[in-house]
């Protein structure tokens, strides 16, 4: 996993950079922020999932938030109606800046690899990454909206502290995202490796009958007793087990976290931005938090 490590340390860095920037240095920080974040997310795809995954994954996320982008400036659905400044993000097709289409696939990718690590049910999986987005997007616009890279139309319609973001946007967020997350769930099952980054104690539950207990070799995690007297029983197989975070999916998480915590820390004290803090704190953390219980109840197991 140093392949997508690399690119993941350089986006932390770039990011922490952010706050110091201004005027075009900003503008050029928000660039490679954006390529670094998507950057991120396909090469830790390559590596764990395949090219084929890779494309697909970046077709839909990126060619979808692409189309939703213009269809959204030109007409205001479904997001609400807004326009991005001009010339501060690089070449743009019909007035939405091509690093935006990006800017879906690098956040959208750890929300869904830790969605999948949630839940083995494909429909809660697809509801929270829909969720998800919508917290990283908590975070997102006001961020932007404050910079200037995009503006509404509607102010004085949104959530209090950041009402010069209308609600349709959030509406519009989650709508799109969890189209996105219908189609990956197909490109999933296409490709024929659903949910692969879900923890390998999860993966070997169906070799739990012959087992009293079944070490995650691959992750170097303390083995979990997955074979008690009733375990294999329909009513223990339809559970979801609390399993260590696979060694595959590290980087997905750890940039989820940083987005997460990092972003509230960096909205709270260094962005002058304290409803946007607590807003994609709560956001996010509807994932981030049962991520956590369930990573420490697997280590105290």
């Amino acid at each position: 996993m140093l392949a997508p490590a690399i690119p993941a340390v350089l986006l932390v860095l770039v990011q922490i950079s952010y706050p110091l920037a201004s005027g075009v240095a900003r503008d050029r920080v928000t660039v490679a922020v954006v390529l670094l974040s998507a950057g991120t997310a396909l090469v830790h795809a390559v590596a764990t999932r395949g090219t084929r995954y890779a494309l697909g994954f970046v077709m839909i996320v990126s060619g979808l938030g692409l189309v939703a982008e213009i269809v959204g400036t030109a007409t205001g659905f479904p997001f609400g109606c807004y326009a991005y400044a001009d010339g501060r993000s690089g070449p743009a097709v019909a007035g939405v800046p091509l690093v935006v289409a990006l800017a879906w696939t690098g956040g959208l990718y750890p929300v869904w690899v830790v969605a999948g690590l949630l839940t083995r049910r494909w429909a809660g999986r697809v509801v929270l990454t829909a969720v998800g987005a919508v917290g990283w997007d908590l975070f997102l616009d006001p961020q932007m909206v404050a910079d200037g890279q995009w503006t509404w139309c509607a102010a004085g319609r949104g959530l209090p502290g950041i009402d010069e973001i209308p609600y349709t946007n959030y509406l519009g967020w989650f709508a799109v995202a969890l189209v996105m997350a219908l189609l990956l769930n197909v490109l999933d099952r296409v490709v024929g490796t659903a949910n692969a980054f879900a923890p390998a104690a999860a993966r070997l539950l169906s070799t739990a009958q012959t087992q009293a207990a079944a070490p995650d070799v691959a992750a170097g995690t303390p083995a979990l007793e997955l074979g008690t007297a009733d375990s294999t029983g329909p009513e223990h197989r339809s559970r979801e087990p609390v399993s260590p975070i696979s060694a595959d999916a590290v980087v997905p998480v750890a940039v989820f976290m940083w987005t997460w915590l990092g972003s509230t820390l960096a909205h709270a004290v260094f962005l002058d931005l304290p409803y946007s803090a607590w807003y994609g704190c709560v956001g996010l953390g509807v994932l981030g938090v049962p991520l956590l219980v369930r990573s420490a109840a697997a280590r105290r197991g």
